[in-house]
């Protein structure tokens, strides 16, 4: 602790910039500052904020220090929180002041919340009695103090007749303080119904929460099982306990459903955290977190940065989603950074998910995690009939692309009046658009990536670099009118497909691009699931765990779509996806069908789709993987190396590759093209990294790029360890 001195002290303070240790300031006289206090620096030019931080400061004359501005009325980031972004910081060979960026992200929190003007009842009488009055009067019963516009909307009566007994004395001015931006959960607001597998799992859950220590649970149900009300119950004793809980969603903007579940169990709904939220919004969430008013966090991945000052569980729903994986600045992912905190913090975590990733059942058959099993889904609801469509025998019309077999079901669901869905993980309405005359093709101009035509919005966009143009009339290679044509399907061109077979049908596009943005996806995920809509065409946003009761035909447009991209975990993202996507079919206890239209009928995810044989699938990648020396069985880490040029970012990473020093239990591959070798005008080399599950993986990378050339000009280098994504 650094306390009040009449001299001048010194404090390291972590800086929200790309710094690789906290920088020394001088502390005034009469300031007194601790490890965690959020303090105002100069730097530069500019004013910051920043942490104080850990351990001792650089011996520098006192003269060249410059002092801390200020120090906010702010609770101080606690040790274990410190610890973690010391701990990212280190294993994702990020700078700490990246990491520490990502706490500092809502600086008007940094002061107290104002208190709000507000009006009591005194003793004294209006000098006449009015209705309007007498209802202001019963309503403001009971001392308690409420803001003009409260009281007047609360009594039915405008907020003049509030002014005219403030005038004559009847209220007073007080001073309200900040409202709490959700109500407290009750734990024993609704108690629910469990059958007797979920009953077994909760009390697993319970008993993890109430202890209190460190341990990991997979909750691995299918889909429908009733996942959500057995993790409810965790976070019921978390409650209890007086801690504070997370609960990590992917798609948090989007799950308008489970915050209203929550509501429905607590009495209260979470506290949200997301982008879309208000930056308002996103202040007030920040500072009642660290004060400790707020409860509960349902969160997407940056939650995991809050400052919560008696966190106590953390649940990850949908564990193996890919969304969980940030790849922009700090490289990381939040299932397992959320492992991490939950064992610096000394609390429980939940992993959640009918489709649990390679990694966690791993970890579950090798006795680091508990794993509790939801075979069955919830009120003996039976899971969909899982058929595949061989395209080869039953092949669309000319120009088409629904085989007559789905056309078929699809026909017979609309006259049960019933739902279906089809997914399509396609945005837009043709991924490449060409000129049947000369050939051209529309290609983005500062990416190796084609333009995806968006009919609806009438426009060529690339979905890296955000690049978008008009779609032309004539080529502009040759110049010859009415000659595009758009190669390959979208669910926009879907959607044309449908409307043309089924034109009396209610149909709804649902994609992450379309107009209107998360409200208007929320209010059609609404309509879906009150049965507003017939046919819906959607991309993964519809996998991601809604409840749609009418729902009892899945169709997959083209199954064989993730299994092509040289992705090692191409099988298992297609079978979590598919599985996901399907068991949207059936959850009310409907008969209901899945349909997966694929070229390979006799691949190993299709078999293991439509058998139900979970096992099979992972027994047979689990072998894979330890046989190849993937994660989890070995370590991968990815180098990107771009520049302004090719021959800037090539010549980069081969002067690091050179500089790769010599170990036994790691190799490095390439530097290679990326897949995407140009975005957004920069050119793309990488390097790739394995080695054994034991080895240092990060001191060998810091030694080669301690070792290689220094960057210059346009260069620059991520790390990616334990990367998702190889494009």
């Amino acid at each position: 602790m650094i306390e009040d001195s009449p001299f001048v002290a010194a404090a390291p303070v972590l800086v929200p910039m790309p710094a690789e240790r906290p920088y020394t300031y001088a502390v005034p006289a009469g300031m007194r500052v601790v490890p965690g206090s959020i303090v105002r620096v100069p730097l530069g030019p500019r004013q910051v904020a920043g942490i104080v931080w850990d351990g001792a400061v650089e011996k520098v004359d006192a003269k060249k220090l410059r002092p801390i501005e200020q120090v906010f009325d702010c609770p101080p980031i606690d040790r274990a929180m410190r610890r973690f972004v010391d701990w990212i910081a280190q294993y994702t060979l990020s700078p700490p002041g990246m990491v520490a960026r990502m706490l500092l992200r809502a600086p008007e929190a940094f002061d107290p919340e104002p208190w709000i003007e507000g009006l009591q009842r005194t003793f004294a009488k209006p000098d006449r009695m009015t209705g309007a009055r007498m209802r202001v009067l019963e309503t403001a019963e009971g001392g308690l103090a409420w803001t003009r516009s409260g009281l007047a909307h609360a009594a039915g009566v405008s907020s003049t007749v509030i002014d005219g007994l403030k005038a004559q004395g009847v209220f007073e001015t007080v001073m309200i303080p900040p409202r709490p931006v959700v109500a407290a959960p009750d734990p024993g607001y609704a108690q629910p119904s469990l059958m007797p597998d979920q009953s077994d799992a909760a009390e697993m859950l319970r008993t993890n929460a109430t202890a209190g220590a460190f341990g990991v649970t997979l909750l691995d149900g299918v889909t429908g099982s009733g996942k959500t009300e057995v993790y409810f119950e965790a976070v019921a004793a978390a409650l209890d306990r007086g801690k504070q809980v997370l609960i990590l969603l992917p798609e948090i903007a989007l799950t308008h459903a489970f915050l209203e579940r929550f509501q429905e169990r607590f009495g209260a709904k979470p506290a949200e955290w997301h982008s879309d939220l208000p930056p308002r919004m996103r202040e007030r969430v920040w500072r009642q977190v660290s004060e400790g008013g707020v409860r509960v966090v349902a969160g997407a991945r940056s939650a995991l940065f809050l400052p919560f000052r008696e966190l106590g569980l953390i649940v990850v729903d949908e564990e193996h989603d890919p969304a969980y994986k940030q790849e922009d600045r700090v490289f990381y992912n939040a299932r397992d950074m959320a492992v991490v905190r939950g064992h610096i913090g000394g609390f429980p975590v939940v992993l959640a998910s009918a489709t649990p990733s390679v990694e966690s059942r791993v970890n579950a058959s090798q006795g680091r995690y508990s794993r509790a099993v939801l075979s069955a889904r919830f009120a003996e609801a039976a899971l969909p009939d899982l058929k595949t469509i061989d395209m080869r025998r039953a092949p669309p019309a000319r120009g088409g692309f629904l085989s007559p077999v789905l056309l078929g079901q699809m026909r017979q669901t609309l006259e049960k009046k019933e739902q279906s869905l089809l997914f399509l993980n396609r945005r837009g309405y043709a991924p490449l658009t060409l000129c049947r005359v000369c050939g051209h093709r529309f290609s983005c101009p500062v990416c190796s990536a084609w333009l995806v035509e968006h009919r609806f919005r009438g426009q060529l966009v690339c979905h890296h670099c955000g690049h978008n143009e008009r779609r032309p009339e004539a080529c502009p290679e040759c110049g010859t009118l009415d000659h595009l044509v758009a190669c390959g399907p979208g669910v926009e061109r879907i959607a044309e497909e449908v409307v043309a077979h089924f034109p009396d049908a209610r149909t709804i596009v649902l994609s992450s691009d379309l107009m209107g943005g998360v409200r208007r996806l929320r209010l059609e995920l609404e309509a879906i699931a009150n049965g507003e809509a017939d046919i819906v065409i959607g991309t993964q946003l519809v996998a991601k765990g809604h409840n749609f009761p009418n729902m009892t035909l899945v169709g997959v447009v083209d199954a064989d779509l993730g299994l092509a991209n040289g992705d090692p975990r191409a099988a298992e993202r297609t079978f979590q996806l598919l599985s996901q996507v399907t068991g949207r079919a059936g959850r009310t206890g409907k008969k209901s069908l899945g349909l997966l239209q694929t070229f390979q009928p006799d691949h190993p995810v299709m078999r293991a789709i439509v058998s139900g044989d979970a096992e099979a699938f992972y027994e047979r990648e689990i072998t894979e993987r330890e046989r190849a020396a993937l994660p989890p069985f070995g370590r991968l880490a990815g180098v990107i190396v771009s520049a302004a040029t090719r021959a800037e970012a090539e010549g980069h990473a081969r002067g690091l590759r050179r500089a790769a020093p010599q170990a036994s239990d790691l190799f490095v591959l390439g530097p290679a093209e990326a897949p995407l070798s140009l975005i957004g005008g920069r050119h793309r080399f990488r390097l790739l990294i394995q080695g054994e599950r034991r080895a240092d993986m990060q001191g060998f990378i810091r030694a080669m790029l301690a070792e290689g050339p220094k960057i210059r000009g346009s260069v620059r280098v991520q790390v990616d360890i334990d990367p998702q994504s190889f494009l």
